[in-house]
């Protein structure tokens, strides 16, 4: 698949700058997507914005942001004035920190992306950037104005490359709750018999786990239909009830080891 390159411009460390290209990680390009259709005429349907009261649709150049003020009325903001208040340049990465690799907590990480240098002059400039950084084993930290908004971002070097994630806001990430009591103490070998489940279904990891099985299924729907076939519904299974019996952890992990070993 082709690297599409939506963002260039430079990655900076002090006074080493290299020219550079970031590229999304992943794609949604393989997923089935479906036009809205009117189902008398078989026309694409259009939506568009419309005025609440007149019902009047609105031309591009007459629509502006609003904020909701207590009183019903909006304080009103042009593109140009949120603009404003972003980064003076949109064009470079400029590191000014660093962190331990591997200090983030997941929860913080949001949308990977390729960064890559691009030309054979800034190319040894991004080696020296990445290879420092693997080194001191750490992170880099900047902030970068991408998808119109201001993101921090974290560089990690990975193979050839930099990895680079922007983070989700602090205000968007939750604090998170311990569920179980500080005090409260398992049973060991209720413990040793979960690790020995757990075991048992430990595989490599292999991209295949994340197969997205219902647009397989999609797939295989819309091929029938093209050639003229009447999909036939499949049975779900029968929904099992929910009764008030008390499921004793032990004896259902000691059933299904032992089950595992007659297989």
């Amino acid at each position: 698949m082709p690297r599409h390159v939506f963002w260039k411009g430079h990655l900076r460390l002090s006074l080493v700058t290299a020219a550079v290209s970031l590229t999304p990680a992943t794609t949604e390009s393989a997923k089935v997507r479906f036009h809205i259709l009117n189902r008398k005429t078989g026309n694409r349907v259009e939506s568009h914005y419309a005025d609440s009261t007149t019902h009047r649709r609105v031309a591009d150049k007459n629509q502006v942001k609003g904020f909701p003020k207590e009183d019903g009325g909006f304080v009103l903001l042009e593109d140009d004035e949120i603009d404003a208040v972003g980064l003076e340049s949109t064009k470079t990465i400029d590191i000014q920190t660093f962190v331990p690799a591997g200090s983030i907590d997941w929860i913080w990480y949001d949308r990977p992306h390729f960064l890559k240098p691009e030309d054979k002059i800034g190319a040894e400039a991004f080696g020296v950037i990445r290879d420092a950084m693997k080194a001191d084993n750490v992170s880099g930290i900047a902030r970068l104005v991408i998808y119109r908004r201001e993101h921090a971002v974290l560089l990690e070097p990975a193979g050839n490359g930099i990895i680079l994630w922007t983070l989700h806001y602090a205000d968007e990430v939750r604090d998170s709750i311990d569920t179980l009591e500080p005090k409260q103490k398992l049973d060991s070998e209720l413990l040793s018999l979960m690790e020995k489940r757990i075991e048992k279904n430990t595989i490599a990891w292999k991209s295949s786990v994340t197969q997205d099985k219902v647009q397989k299924k999609i797939k295989a729907l819309l091929k029938s239909k093209e050639k003229g076939k009447t999909a036939s519904k499949s049975k779900s299974a029968p929904a099992k009830k929910s009764g008030g019996n008390v499921i004793n952890i032990m004896d259902a992990l000691k059933k299904s080891l032992a089950s595992e070993k007659r297989g």
